[in-house]
Formats: C-alpha cells, structure tokens, sequence
C-alpha cells in the first residue's frame, strides 16, 4: 500500500515539476514578449490531442463544469499568472502563488470537510517562506495590479483542485483533462487577442519545437498526472507538490543558464522541500496493524 502510495505521489509531483521547466523553456526556445500566446498554444493543441486520443465529450452538466474548471485550472490561471509575472518583479508573484496551500488546505476544509490540522498550517507558512527565499530579489518592488493578479491566479488555481475533487471524474482521465484544457484554451484566445494580438512574425523550427515540449510534456502530460493524483490524494497534499515547481526552476537555471545559487536559496528549498515532506508524512495513511493495536487498546481501557 505504501509502495502504491509512493508512486501515486511521484507521478502527481512530475506535473509541478514539469511545470518548473517552463521558465527556462521560454527563455531558450520561446519568443520575446509572448506569454499569452504561450499558454494559448500551450493548452488547446494539448486539449485537441488528448480529445483525439479518447474520442469523448462532455454529457450533461459537465459541459458548463469543464468550462468552469478549464477557467480556473487553466485559462484565468495562465492570464493571471503572467500579468503578474510582468507587473512583479523579483518573483513576488511565485511568493504569493507559495501560499497555495494554505488557500486550498482552508477551501477544502470548509467544501470537502479535510481536516486542516496545525501541521498544515506550519507547513504552509513554511513553505511560502521558502519559496520566498528561493525567488524574491532585494530590488522587488510592490506593484497593486500584479498583485491582485497574483492572489487572483492562486485563488483560481485553489479552487479549481477543490472543485476538480469535488466534482470528480464523469468520464476517463484523459476525456475530462481534454475538457478543461480546450475550455481554457480558448477562453485564453480573446485575452491575448486583446493583450498581445495576433502574432505577425513567423514562428521559427526553435520556437516551435518550444511551444511543442510545453504543450505535450509541459501541458498534455503534466495535467493529465495532475488531475489523476487529484482524484486520488487529499487537496492539501495536492497543493503541496505545487511548491516543487519554483525549486525545479531554480536548480534547472543553476545547472543549464549557469545561474547562480546562492546560499539562502539553498535554505528555501530545504524548506520547501521539508514542508512538502511533513505534510506528506502526515496525510499518509496509518497501517492497519497500528489501527488494531489502538482498537484493541481502546476496548482493553473500556474494559478496565
């Protein structure tokens, strides 16, 4: 059980960390000031493969609830989180996205009634703090739209885990992720029509083999394992494996760009990465020898 839990747990945490390659993607293959357009052709050609793949669609109610979730999860997820990665520099929008767990741990005590215990709790702060350390630059400044646009994008991304467990799977995994990623998808096309406009460049063989990686690994793969640990692993769990995302970005630019790493990064991710760890400890489920022993000890206490 423990070794089907450990996977169950690695395979989730491939998606945050899938996720943590976007940075350094972008800056190597992607084109210049084309972040929407990004997470546009990022999500729908990812949603169309997979909807190919399983030749399904959404029945009933689940057409307006993939919409929902593909906003949440995805579309308003993505618009908000590069307006505030343009409007909040030195990763003061990764420090608030490090709140995540919290957010999730409180929406899912009051919607699907897990129990928010102090760990958690400590565990979020912590890891926030780490995430802190990891990414914010002593020339951050405070800018009212990237933040609203920061907590906006942590809120959609929290909500939508605690709705997507909610709500669960009407249908296999990867009909219900090529849902939500073609409602995010093309929610994102007026956005960045709006904000960027139609591209008048051609693309290049660099940056398509960019939008590709981010689109099927990045994107088409990484959601797929993410919703199926949804499904399976308690929301606050969930939100947890989220903060693997900015320490994979960090390593990766110290051991490809030739980045610097300096000391007090090291200690946010030891942080993050021990926050992720309690956590994990203490969602994890109890064996069943220990739960008769303390069955048994309750009836020999009544008994006595």
């Amino acid at each position: 059980m423990l070794s089907n839990r450990l996977l169950l747990l690695t395979i989730t945490a491939l998606a945050p960390m899938l996720w943590g390659t976007t940075y350094l993607t972008t800056t190597l293959f992607l084109p210049a000031d084309r972040p929407l357009l990004a997470a546009f052709l990022r999500a729908l050609p990812a949603g169309i493969l997979l909807l190919i793949l399983c030749r399904r669609l959404p029945r009933g109610e689940w057409w307006w609830k993939s919409w929902v979730l593909g906003v949440l999860n995805i579309g308003a997820f993505f618009a908000l989180l590069f307006i505030a990665a343009y409007r909040l520099p030195g990763g003061v929008a990764a420090i608030v996205g490090g709140l995540q767990p919290l957010v999730v741990a409180l929406l899912a005590s009051r919607v699907l009634h897990e129990r928010m215990t102090g760990r958690v709790l400590v565990s979020g702060a912590a890891g926030a703090f780490g995430v802190s350390l990891i990414v914010l630059q002593s020339q951050a400044r405070l800018d009212a739209i990237g933040i609203l646009a920061a907590v906006g994008g942590t809120f959609c991304m929290s909500s939508g885990i605690v709705l997507s467990k909610k709500w669960g799977q009407p249908a296999p995994l990867l009909a219900t992720t090529s849902w939500q990623l073609i409602a995010g998808g093309l929610s994102l096309l007026p956005v960045m029509i709006l904000l960027e406009g139609i591209p008048t460049t051609p693309l290049t063989v660099t940056n398509l083999a960019g939008y590709a990686y981010l689109s099927v690994a990045g994107t088409a793969f990484a959601y797929v394992a993410w919703f199926h640990g949804i499904t399976r692993l308690p929301a606050s769990t969930i939100a947890f494996l989220g903060l693997l995302s900015p320490v994979v970005a960090i390593v990766l630019g110290w051991a490809i760009a030739g980045e610097q790493l300096a000391p007090i990064q090291i200690a946010g991710i030891v942080i993050v990465l021990g926050s992720i760890s309690a956590v994990i400890v203490a969602r994890a489920p109890k064996p069943a020898g220990s739960r008769r022993r303390r069955s048994c000890a309750r009836g020999r206490a009544r008994n006595w």
